[in-house]
């Protein structure tokens, strides 16, 4: 028997993460259990902050942010770069 493969997908009930739990559940086969959790649960931003999901929607595969995922999300250095706090 083959082991279930572990599909976490971060959301906020937003229209983009909705897209986002559609592509995931459309292409997602009989070996993977996808679970789709809601950021708004304390337990649930505490799991997304250790794997480093910085923006939603975000997915895990097997408890490892997926490629597309890492990286995102608002940091100080690239907003100021971008004008924010320059008169």
């Amino acid at each position: 028997m083959t082991a279930k493969r572990k599909i976490e997908v971060f959301s906020a009930g937003c229209p983009a993460c909705d897209e986002v739990v559609a592509l995931v559940q459309g292409l997602a086969c009989p070996s993977c259990a996808v679970d789709v959790l809601d950021m708004r649960n304390i337990e649930v931003a505490k799991r997304a902050k250790a794997l480093g999901v910085r923006s939603v929607p975000a997915v895990a595969i097997n408890g490892k942010l997926a490629g597309c995922c890492a990286g995102r999300g608002v940091d100080e250095a690239t907003l100021r770069a971008a004008g924010l706090g320059q008169p």
